[in-house]
């Protein structure tokens, strides 16, 4: 399995962002797709998440509502719409797949490389 994150860069805050991972899986539809994110010297930290036919997603609690999470089972493609951008979100953000659903989880069995999103004041 491998997943090929895309869509980082460098953007003024109150600008956007959006974030694409194909991923190298059989059956795409099998897997529940997630975004964690991890900023310097910080944890990693769950920021969004899909299921695996997109009828089901979740997010963090500070990106709700400028963030959208979706998904082409057609393209093996994942998607993080990211709008509204504040310098807090500055991190490496990763795309991640697992067989569960689990809203706020940070295990996953399948990791991106990472995209850096940076977001200037």
């Amino acid at each position: 399995v491998q997943l090929v994150e895309s869509g980082g860069g460098l953007v003024q805050a109150g600008g956007s962002l959006r974030l694409s991972c194909v991923a190298s899986i059989r059956t795409f539809s099998n897997y529940v797709m997630g975004w964690l994110r991890q900023a310097p010297g910080k944890e990693r930290e769950f920021v969004a998440t899909i299921s695996k036919y997109g009828i089901g997603t979740a997010y963090r609690d500070s990106v709700k509502g400028r963030f959208t999470i979706s998904r082409d089972n057609a393209k093996n493609t994942v998607y993080l719409q990211m709008n509204s951008l504040k310098p807090e979100d500055t991190a490496v953000y990763y795309c991640a797949a697992r067989g569960i659903y689990a809203p706020g989880s940070t295990t996953y069995d399948y990791w991106g490389q990472g995209t850096q999103v940076t977001v200037s004041s």
